[in-house]
């Protein structure tokens, strides 16, 4: 479903007018393994659309039983050239990573990892979790960072409140409020909108942005356009108000935005990168360094990307093989 203007992304519309050039990108439902595989529903990326600013990869999930669907249980895996966020609803995940970072993932509190040029982590449901219900978030880093050390960052949004919504600003700028945490990206937006029933609220953005908005829930509306549960709203380039919209329920919403990125990219499983040949090493060498696969000659003297991970831990995931045809650098 769309209603986009040729070129919306040139439009710079008059101040204080939303855009209604709105792009709806359906979810797709996506096992995340094992014979009780809890689904997740993925917005970005898509066929026609891989970025929203830096963004680069949604997945929305629950809530769900834990004690059906078998809750998160992601081993060791690795990622280059991104960075995640993890932000729950309701639940616990337990994460551990390559960089000696181990730390909960809990309700309304910010959980990133920048890769960098390479880390590995494992996300599992904690025991307690009886329902899991959240988003995972990726975005991509740009060529001048996209190779520096990993980290990880946690951070606690105060909830700001204006008439109609509660809004939590865990990347970037809105609402007056402002996250501290340094992206390593272009400036990006990352924001949970709680509003209540009838809502109808206006909210400043940046002009240079573009934006999406993911429905939690049914009813939600997006500059005028109806939102389907799990659909992402994509808002382009050009005007410096939103307006978002409750039914007669109370609606959560995901606000991201950012400006564009400006540069193609590779993302293929776990990895992001430039071209085919860039994924093509990053696999050899993560096949090597975790044992899967022999040492291979054009690696020799490479320090590792990987990283050392405590013992006791599930064993790591294998990466999958790589198509036949080479990949193609989209954005």
């Amino acid at each position: 479903m769309t209603n986009l203007d040729p070129d919306p992304a040139l439009t710079v519309l008059e101040p204080g007018q939303p855009c209604t050039a709105i792009e709806v990108l359906e979810p797709r439902a996506v096992p995340l393994g094992g014979p009780r595989a809890m689904t997740v529903f993925r917005t970005l990326p898509q066929r026609r659309r891989s970025l929203v600013g830096a963004w680069c990869f949604l997945d929305h999930y629950g809530p769900d039983e834990v004690s059906t669907t078998g809750g998160m249980q992601v081993p060791r895996h690795p990622h280059t050239g991104l960075a995640t966020v993890s932000w729950l609803f309701t639940g616990r995940v337990d994460h551990l990573d390559s960089g000696g970072n181990a730390a909960a993932v809990i309700p309304g509190e910010l959980n990133l990892m920048i890769a960098g040029r390479g880390i590995t982590h494992q996300e599992i449901s904690a025991p307690d979790t009886a329902v899991l219900h959240g988003v995972q978030l990726w975005y991509a880093l740009p060529d001048d960072t996209r190779f520096g050390d990993n980290r990880f960052e946690h951070y606690v949004p105060e909830p700001v409140v204006r008439p109609g919504v509660t809004a939590r600003v865990f990347l970037g700028e809105l609402l007056g409020a402002a996250s501290p945490v340094e992206t390593g990206t272009p400036p990006l937006l990352g924001a949970e909108l709680l509003l209540e029933p009838g809502a109808t609220v206006t909210i400043d953005v940046r002009p240079d942005f573009e934006h999406a908005v993911l429905a939690e829930n049914d009813g939600l509306t997006v500059n005028g356009t109806r939102i389907e549960h799990r659909a992402l709203a994509y808002v382009p380039p050009g005007a410096d108000t939103l307006v978002v919209a409750a039914g007669d329920a109370p609606a959560r919403a995901i606000l991201l935005g950012g400006v564009p990125l400006g540069e193609k990219i590779v993302m293929w499983w776990n990895f992001v990168g430039r071209d085919h040949d860039e994924i093509a090493e990053f696999r050899r060498r993560y096949q090597a360094e975790l044992g899967f696969d022999p040492p291979h000659p054009d690696d020799a003297g490479k320090p590792p990307l990987f990283g050392d991970f405590p013992p006791g831990a599930p064993p790591p995931l294998p990466a999958p093989r790589l198509p036949g045809s080479r990949l193609v650098p989209r954005g």
